[in-house]
């Protein structure tokens, strides 16, 4: 089933998100949805959050990078309960973009390298190092886990100069061209 993602401003974006076990209620199904909706909305990854849970839980099919980045080629996983554990020093910049804060794309400085344990849906447990661009992507599902935005990383400056789209965004003024979830609006 295709799910609705949560725009930026919803609450649930800054939530730090709980472990879960084998047997939380409907996870085959919840995973299954998640990728569906990834698909949908033309993601490559998609977190928990973002269509509305507060759990450690994550997909990313960065097979279309592929072209682009090597280490994406054949990259599919879905992580739950992770935590990055190293972070290398060097970094690397590139463009970013979010499901919930549509039409914002904004460069984003990053670990090169990152090492990261979780379980499969199988709650088989693992241990991986990423590079390059799979790592940048797992970062970016991870923080959502851990309630924060990669607007959050961009300079003072740009965001000032986005500050308008994402007003927009948080009141659900935005033409996503998928099913979204505004923030709860103040009542005046």
């Amino acid at each position: 089933m295709k799910l609705p993602i949560y725009l930026y401003g919803h609450p649930i974006l800054r939530e730090l998100c709980h472990d879960i076990t084998a047997d939380y209620e409907g996870l085959d199904k919840l995973i299954a949805d998640m990728w569906e909706t990834m698909y949908v909305t033309d993601g490559i990854g998609l977190a928990a959050p973002q269509i509305g849970k507060d759990i450690r839980l994550f997909v990313i099919d960065a097979e279309p990078m592929g072209d682009d980045f090597p280490e994406c080629r054949g990259f599919k996983r879905c992580f739950i309960n992770a935590h990055i554990v190293e972070y290398s020093e060097d970094t690397l910049t590139e463009t970013e973009g979010c499901l919930s804060i549509p039409s914002v794309h904004e460069k984003v400085e990053r670990p090169a390298t990152i090492t990261i344990e979780y379980v499969n849906e199988k709650f088989e447990p693992q241990r991986e190092t990423f590079t390059g661009f799979a790592a940048r992507v797992i970062q970016h599902e991870y923080d959502h886990i851990e309630g924060v935005l990669f607007i959050d990383k961009i300079s003072a400056i740009r965001k000032t100069m986005v500050k308008g789209k994402l007003m927009n965004i948080a009141k659900g003024k935005v033409n996503a061209g998928y099913r979204t979830v505004a923030a709860p609006q103040k009542r005046k």
